[in-house]
């Protein structure tokens, strides 16, 4: 059984037991949370597709890290007049282990 779940403005295509990157979620380490923006599941040949979501439907998901991503850098340059700036930023992420998928 898949779903295909809205988070943090993405989509992710999930599964039961796989573990999985979203933006920053104001949960505990641990802790289990419910995601309700869920747009399809399927199981085999049979598909529930929402219009935009699937009515009923959840996964549920186990926190098991808060952390940043690798280091992105930036770097502007404009020709000929010296200028350059070089700049790093690194994301906020939570990493969640996929428990259960309902719907």
């Amino acid at each position: 059984m898949y779903a295909i779940i809205k988070s943090g403005g993405r989509q992710h295509r999930v599964s039961e037991g796989e573990s999985l990157r979203v933006e920053l979620l104001h949960a505990e380490v641990g802790s289990n949370i419910t995601l309700s923006e869920v747009l399809l599941v399927g199981s085999g040949e049979s598909v529930k597709l929402g219009r935009p979501l699937v009515a009923g439907a959840s996964v549920t998901a186990s926190v098991v890290r808060h952390a940043r991503a690798k280091k992105v850098l930036v770097f502007k340059k404009k020709r000929r007049k010296g200028f350059h700036k070089k700049i790093g930023h690194r994301q906020f992420f939570t990493e969640l282990k996929i428990t259960g998928i309902s719907g």
